[in-house]
């Protein structure tokens, strides 16, 4: 209980400390604004190790694609692989739900890096660019796009099935996918104490190539991170 108090206090203070000092950036060429991104993640690396002696691995390195364009889908249990991931990845292109980008300071942030903001459960104006922003962001950059096929945070214990929004970028984009497997859920759950001595493992699985229809590519996809989380857990 104390060592997840002293670790939310310290990673809070510095996620603000490093958003005040890179506050220039957001007048400045984005990809500054990137570089504050990856030592939030490296951040979050350094409290959970000093804080909650937790040990983070990263398994199948070898998997990920490095002559092609692709996007990212991933596990979600926890804030961690949020900010983690970047330092793993070319700082990717977040899709989030639209109401992200109205927190003073932190939204502005997310709209210098690229972010493409959507309004869950609606038909929008806004909505009906979403794909089209998609397809112009992954076109224009060499940043991938990174999703959470489930939709929003979960318990480790929980698996529901995969939204389809995530077959239809897939059938939009025509590129391969690079499934990630993480069970952050153990250590820094949605709700409630973090946990200590523990250890988080993040799992690049083999990449989905872009020539599947989009049902089986979502059934591939659910299959094969659920498959690995069954493993990790």
């Amino acid at each position: 209980m104390i060592r997840s108090v002293i670790f939310s206090f310290f990673f809070f203070i510095g996620i603000i400390f490093i958003s005040i000092i890179f506050l220039p950036a957001l007048i400045l060429p984005q990809r500054i604004t990137l570089i504050g991104g990856k030592l939030m993640g490296h951040w979050a690396s350094f409290c959970l190790k000093f804080f909650l002696s937790t040990k983070i691995i990263v398994k199948g390195k070898e998997n990920i694609i490095n002559d092609e364009k692709f996007f990212i889908a991933s596990s979600h249990q926890s804030m961690f692989e949020t900010f983690y991931l970047q330092t793993i990845f070319n700082s990717p292109v977040f899709i989030l739900k639209k109401e992200l980008l109205l927190i003073p300071v932190f939204g502005w942030y997310l709209k210098k890096i690229g972010s493409i903001s959507i309004k869950r459960n609606k038909i929008s104006k806004e909505n009906l660019n979403f794909f089209e922003d998609i397809s112009k962001s992954v076109l224009n950059s060499n940043r991938p796009l990174i999703i959470f096929p489930q939709g929003t945070r979960v318990l480790p214990i929980e698996r529901p099935p995969f939204k389809k929004g995530a077959s239809r970028i897939y059938q939009e984009l025509k590129i391969s996918c690079q499934p990630i497997a993480i069970n952050s859920g153990y250590v820094w759950p949605k709700k409630g104490i973090k946990q200590s001595n523990k250890t988080i493992t993040i799992s690049i699985l083999k990449p989905i190539k872009a020539n599947y229809s989009k049902e089986e590519f979502l059934n591939i996809l659910e299959d094969n991170i659920y498959s690995e989380l069954n493993l990790l857990n």
